[in-house]
């Protein structure tokens, strides 16, 4: 078996990279929780496609999977740590929390939860 976190991400961020907010969407189950950059929780496939539809398309993120795991053969999950960047120079870096659900064909994100990573106290 592949691992599903590294599996998921990969789509995630080729999705992500090429601003495909309908491929993001179908990467998640139809009652995922979302907790973007936003300050509420979203729930569902329509709003994570409204969600990454907004997002700048000169947006990219780069992934380093930290930590994975496996329940059965049907939840798995993990750890990321991800930089969104932009040409000009912005960036932001989170911790990513992933939950994900294998469904009939594929692995989909479940519940999914960023937190930023801010360095000064």
């Amino acid at each position: 078996m592949t691992d599903p976190m590294r599996e998921i991400l990969a789509r995630w961020k080729a999705a992500f990279d090429g601003h495909q907010a309908d491929a993001m969407a179908a990467l998640f189950t139809a009652d995922a929780l979302f907790q973007g950059f936003g300050p509420e929780v979203l729930s569902g496939r329509d709003a994570v496609r409204a969600y990454y539809a907004a997002v700048p398309g000169d947006r990219t993120a780069d992934v380093t999977v930290v930590a994975t795991y496996t329940v059965g053969d049907r939840v798995a999950g993990g750890f990321a740590d991800v930089t969104f960047r932009d040409p000009a120079g912005w960036e932001a870096p989170v911790h990513l929390s992933l939950v994900l659900r294998r469904d009939e064909d594929a692995w989909r994100i479940r519940q999914y939860h960023v937190s930023r990573v801010v360095t000064a106290h």
